[in-house]
C-alpha cells in the first residue's frame, strides 16, 4: 500500500462520522521566521523531529488567517462529504484484530509490526476534516529571551512536547465546561484538532496525559508515524464513571524510534506516605542514536483540585525519590548518591500546581538539578507564563500555570519554545473550543545535551 492510501487507511478508524455547521474556512497560521519583538524571535531552522535544518510549523496551508483565531458558532449536522471521503482504509488495517487493552505493567511491541506512514500526508487529511473549524490559535517558536541562535554540530536538538489533552469522557461528561458547546467536543473532529497539533510540531518526544483513546487512536497512529509508545492508567480513572466511556485515561510517552532506543522502563503508582495513590508516571531511559547518550524521560499527572496541595507535594516527593534512583549511574556500586553521575533527565507533566506550591519548590530545589524551561519566556527568565490552561466551569473562570517541562539544567540546554497564545487568540470562550481541543495548551521546547569538559578533551 502506498503511503497516501496507508494515511486514509489510518485515519478511516478515526473518521466514523464528522459533526460540522456553517463552513467556517479553515486555516491554519503559520509560525513567521521574522524576528519577533524584543529578545524573543522565531527559530528558523531547528531539527525538530530529528530532521536538520527544517522546521514543520513553518510550512504554510490554506489562506492565512486575520487576527487572533475567533470562536465560529457551529449546530450539529450532517457528515460533510469531504470527511466522509476521508480515510477509507485505515480501518481495515485497525479493525483485522481487536484492540485488547494489555497489562500496564508490560511494555508494548506491537509498533514494529505497521508500516510507517506519511506524516505530511496525514497532516493534510487532518486539515481536511477540519475545514470547518476556525484556525488553531497562532503560536511562535521562539528562543528563549536572551539566548542568540548558535549553529551545534556536536548536539542536534531533541523536540520535546507536554500535553494534557482532556480525557475525551471528561470533557463530555465530567468538566463541565459552560462556555464550550458539546458540539465542540464531539471526538469525531476533536481529534483531529490533537493529531493536528502533534503533527504540525512533530516532536521526538511526546508527554501526554489524560489518554483514553491510547488503544484504539494514539498508539496505532503514532506506531505508524514511526514512534514507540506506553501507556499508564490510572488505578481508578474518573473517566469510568461516565456512561460510555472508552476506559480510563491514563499517561503516555512516545518516542521516536529512528532517533531513539529504549534501555529501561518504570511504571510508578505514585505513594504518598507509603500508601499508593491514584496517580501515575511513565519514566523511560532513552539512549540517543545521534549522540549515543543516555537521557531519562517522565511523564505524570498530579492529583487536581484546590485542597489537595499536600497530597501533590507527597506524590511530587515520591516521584523525584523514583527519579533520583533511575538517573543513578552507578547501580549502586559504592559510590555515594551525591557522588554518582547521573543521567539527564527530561520531566513532562500536569502538576495541578501553581509556582507556589509546595510540590513546585521540591522540583525546582531538587538534587537532581532540576528547571522549569518555560521560565526562559520571561524577561528575568525566573518567571513561569501567566496560564497554561485557560476554562469557565460552573464555579467560575480559571487561568492557571499547572503544566511544565523540568530539565536537568547543568547537563541540557533549552534552545527554543512555543509560545503561549495571548487571551485574544485563545478567545473569549476560553478552552477547550471549536478552535482548540484541550483546556491545556500544549507546550514544546527543543532541546540539546550541553558540552561536557571531558567531552571536549
Amino acid at each position: 500500500m502506498n503511503p497516501a492510501r496507508r494515511c486514509s487507511a489510518l485515519l478511516s478508524q478515526l473518521c466514523v462520522s464528522s459533526r460540522g455547521g456553517p463552513a467556517a474556512g479553515r486555516a491554519f497560521s503559520p509560525a513567521p521566521v521574522s524576528a519577533t519583538a524584543g529578545a524573543r524571535y522565531c527559530h528558523p531552522g531547528v531539527g525538530g523531529g530529528g530532521d536538520a535544518g527544517t522546521c514543520p510549523q513553518l510550512k504554510p496551508r490554506g489562506a492565512p488567517t486575520t487576527g487572533g483565531a475567533t470562536v465560529c458558532p457551529m449546530g450539529s449536522g450532517s457528515s460533510s462529504s469531504s470527511s466522509s471521503r476521508l480515510f477509507g482504509t485505515l480501518a481495515q488495517s485497525l479493525n483485522s484484530a481487536p484492540l485488547a487493552q494489555s497489562d500496564p505493567y508490560l511494555e508494548e511491541s506491537t509498533d514494529e509490526d505497521l508500516v510507517e506512514i506519511d506524516p505530511d500526508q496525514l497532516l493534510r487529511e487532518c486539515e481536511e476534516a477540519l475545514q470547518r473549524r476556525p484556525a488553531r490559535p497562532h503560536r511562535d517558536l521562539v528562543y528563549p529571551s536572551g539566548v542568540a541562535p548558535r549553529h551545534r554540530q556536536h548536539s542536534p536538538s531533541i523536540r520535546v512536547m507536554q500535553w494534557n489533552i482532556l480525557a475525551q469522557a471528561l470533557g463530555e461528561g465530567k468538566d463541565g465546561f459552560i462556555r464550550c458547546p458539546l458540539d465542540a467536543l464531539n471526538w469525531q473532529e476533536r481529534k483531529y484538532l490533537i493529531l493536528e497539533e502533534i503533527l504540525t510540531y512533530r516532536p521526538d518526544i511526546l508527554c501526554l496525559q489524560e489518554v483514553d483513546h491510547y488503544y484504539d487512536t494514539f498508539q496505532p497512529i503514532m506506531a505508524s508515524l514511526g514512534y514507540h509508545g506506553s501507556f499508564l492508567a490510572k488505578p481508578w480513572s474518573p473517566c469510568l464513571d461516565v456512561e460510555q466511556n472508552n476506559g480510563p485515561d491514563g499517561c503516555a510517552l512516545f518516542y521516536r524510534r529512528s532517533r531513539f532506543s529504549l534501555l529501561a522502563t518504570a511504571h510508578l503508582r505514585l505513594s504518598a506516605m507509603m500508601l499508593p495513590t491514584n496517580q501515575v508516571a511513565i519514566v523511560q531511559t532513552l539512549n540517543c542514536q545521534v549522540t549515543g547518550l543516555r537521557l531519562c524521560v517522565a511523564v505524570t499527572h498530579l492529583k487536581a483540585r484546590s485542597g489537595w496541595e499536600r497530597l501533590r507535594s507527597l506524590q511530587g516527593a515520591d516521584l523525584l525519590q523514583s527519579l533520583r534512583s533511575i538517573t543513578s549511574q552507578n547501580g549502586g556500586g559504592g559510590q555515594s548518591e551525591a557522588a554518582a553521575a547521573t543521567i539527564p533527565l527530561v520531566v513532562c507533566g500536569d502538576f495541578n500546581a501553581e509556582p507556589s506550591e509546595d510540590v513546585y519548590r521540591h522540583f525546582s530545589s531538587s538534587p537532581l538539578g532540576l528547571d522549569s524551561a518555560y521560565k526562559l519566556l520571561s524577561c528575568d527568565g525566573q518567571t513561569e507564563p501567566a496560564y497554561t490552561t485557560w476554562k469557565i466551569r460552573p464555579s467560575g473562570e480559571s487561568c492557571s500555570t499547572l503544566d511544565y517541562i523540568w530539565y536537568t539544567h547543568d547537563a541540557l540546554s533549552v534552545d527554543c519554545l512555543l509560545d503561549i497564545p495571548t487571551e485574544e487568540e485563545i478567545g473569549p470562550d476560553r478552552l477547550p473550543s471549536y478552535h482548540y481541543p484541550s483546556d491545556h495548551l500544549s507546550l514544546l521546547c527543543d532541546i540539546s545535551f550541553r558540552e561536557q569538559p571531558h567531552r571536549l578533551m
